[in-house]
């Protein structure tokens, strides 16, 4: 890449995570005053709550560890740093994406409107099951991450060092080792709560649509307060949807192909990647009055 291009592109990844970091932490520190003054949080405030500190955690860990990785500061893409920081990234990571999930399903039980038993009873004992969810994501995101440890340590580490043949370099096995064990593992686990996602956010468009419709249809003036409000959900929740859609299909892409930091498409794969974390506090904020 060219080397105003890269310094476009790396300009355009700091400011991007630093305009995160700061929507992130005034989610934060809004939602902690407010668990301070009333002692307890709303269902929806405790997933904002998580969602926007590991969103912030994450996004000021991954800074740091792409400046490093991109310039090779001290062999950095060698050293147990750049190990314990990608462990840690991978334990935010997928905890954003649960989070961002439970959201999704909270706001589906909550707004969307279907008559099926099974839903009826999720909107009743969905918004008391939160804090277990939160915590349950969080274990699921340990575990997730241990799996991660051990692939860069037990395996990585103890092959390539006493088992590695001469007619392997340290590139090819490590390009094996993302292929057969990090790819399937990234797949899976980021599948699950993505699939959950596309569900619950399909049916919850899908009936504020047809309600949106239905007060068209019954209204005398098409631009009154009710369905504006519906038209500006809809629009939140697409916004939403696709950049949930854009940060997955980055890190398949992550999986699928072995992105370094000499590649032309290093920075704008890191602005993907961090895209939905930076963008998505700033219409959280706008269409939430605590916020």
């Amino acid at each position: 890449m060219e080397p105003a291009l890269t310094v476009f592109f790396v300009s355009l990844f700091v400011l991007l995570c630093v305009l995160g970091i700061l929507a992130n932490g005034f989610i934060v520190l809004t939602l902690s005053r407010e668990r301070l003054r009333c002692g307890r949080l709303l269902p929806s405030d405790m997933i904002l709550l998580g969602l926007g500190a590991s969103r912030l955690l994450q996004q000021c860990l991954g800074l740091v560890y792409s400046v490093y990785y991109f310039f090779h500061l001290v062999d950095f893409s060698k050293t147990l740093a750049r190990q314990l920081i990608s462990l840690h990234w991978e334990l935010l990571n997928s905890s954003n994406f649960w989070f961002a999930t439970w959201l999704s399903v909270l706001f589906c039980v909550k707004i969307a409107n279907f008559s099926h038993p099974a839903f009826l009873w999720l909107k009743w004992r969905f918004p008391a099951l939160v804090p277990w969810l939160l915590l349950g994501s969080v274990l699921i995101s340990v575990s997730v991450t241990l799996l991660f440890f051990w692939g860069n340590f037990a395996v990585y580490q103890t092959f390539v060092m006493n088992k590695l043949s001469g007619n392997m370099t340290d590139k090819d096995w490590n390009r094996r080792l993302e292929i057969h064990y990090f790819m399937p593992l990234k797949l899976v686990t980021m599948s699950i709560p993505c699939s959950l996602f596309l569900v619950s956010i399909l049916l919850l468009i899908g009936s504020l649509r047809k309600h949106s419709l239905k007060m068209q249809d019954n209204a005398h003036d098409p631009q009154d307060r009710s369905s504006q409000v519906h038209s500006r959900a809809l629009k939140y929740l697409i916004s939403f949807l696709v950049l949930y859609a854009l940060s997955f299909t980055s890190l398949v892409i992550d999986a699928t192909v072995f992105i370094t930091a000499d590649s032309r498409w290093y920075w704008p794969w890191q602005i993907a990647v961090y895209l939905c974390m930076s963008v998505h506090p700033f219409i959280l904020i706008s269409s939430n009055l605590k916020l």
